[in-house]
């Protein structure tokens, strides 16, 4: 990390310095605010609150991009909690050991990744689910909630407006995943989970699947318009088939949806034959989309 030290006590910041740089950060000392407000981008600022007669606030200001942690001699309101809500992001109260300083600004740089990923999925989610019109979970509705749904991508977007709406997280579990009914099993009757690929489950599996799944905040998906549950349902059927929604699928994609869609239908000699591909390569193909076939 490229990291600022702002301390008028040339000894103590270098000190800190010393034993930054030792463990491989670039660090630079300011003695004064005006050094410090000079034009240059750091990942964290190490702020003085005690640089006697200057006012530290336009170091605030200058670096509100940057991870910027107050380094207090006492906690007040000037020193503390006052910069705290000008733009910093935590204290330390001098003396302290460098291992407890590189504890805050791991944690505070961790944070600042993560809140910004978070806000990158929140904006993309948002544009990926504009087009979904559609009537919003009822905060009333019992749990287990099954969707079926001819689109994947609507019970998605109900799910995810859902949880934005009750201001929560939901964990979600593919019921392709090995470890699929032992989370569902950890999970806490109080948490949101969200769960998919029912149509994928062989009929003694759907049975495991609804034993664990009963009692729990869960919503479960299934393209299965046949779908059987002692579950609440609430049905999503489109007239226009997922070819029409607007997306370009990928190949797999779509041999994916035909598959699943059409293997009741056709016989594999035909299926194979109609996807232009060997029948030894649809049994693979199936393998691989954890699709299996109904008796």
């Amino acid at each position: 990390m490229k990291i600022l030290i702002v301390e008028n006590e040339i000894y103590l910041a270098q000190s800190i310095a010393s034993k930054l740089m030792e463990i491989g950060h670039l660090c630079e000392i300011s003695t004064s605010i005006k050094d410090a407000l000079k034009d240059e981008k750091y990942d964290a600022v190490l702020l003085s609150t005690n640089i006697s007669g200057q006012n530290f606030y336009p170091v605030i200001e200058k670096h509100r991009n940057s991870i910027i942690i107050l380094m207090i001699s006492y906690i007040s309101n000037d020193t503390v909690t006052n910069p705290i809500k000008a733009g910093a992001c935590d204290y330390i109260q001098k003396p302290f050991m460098i291992e407890e300083l590189m504890r805050k600004l791991r944690h505070l740089n961790d944070f600042k990744n993560l809140k910004k990923e978070n806000e990158t999925y929140k904006e993309y989610v948002t544009n990926l689910f504009a087009s979904a019109q559609l009537e919003p979970i009822d905060k009333k509705t019992k749990f287990p909630l099954l969707i079926k749904t001819n689109f994947q991508k609507h019970a998605d977007a109900l799910v995810f407006h859902y949880a934005q709406m009750s201001n929560e997280t939901f964990t979600f579990i593919s019921l392709t995943q090995g470890n699929a009914f032992e989370k569902i099993t950890r999970a806490n009757n109080d948490e949101l989970l969200y769960v998919i690929d029912l149509q994928n489950l062989k009929r003694s599996e759907k049975i495991k699947a609804y034993t664990v799944l009963e009692g729990k905040r869960a919503i479960i998906c299934s393209t299965d318009p046949n779908e059987e549950s002692t579950f609440s349902v609430l049905e999503i059927n489109t007239e226009s088939k997922v070819l029409d929604q607007g997306d370009v699928l990928s190949i797999d994609e779509y041999v994916k949806y035909v598959i699943y869609h059409f293997q009741n239908k056709f016989p594999d000699t035909e299926l194979s034959k109609k996807l232009g591909i060997s029948r030894k390569s649809l049994w693979e193909k199936r393998k691989k989309y954890g699709i299996n076939k109904k008796k």
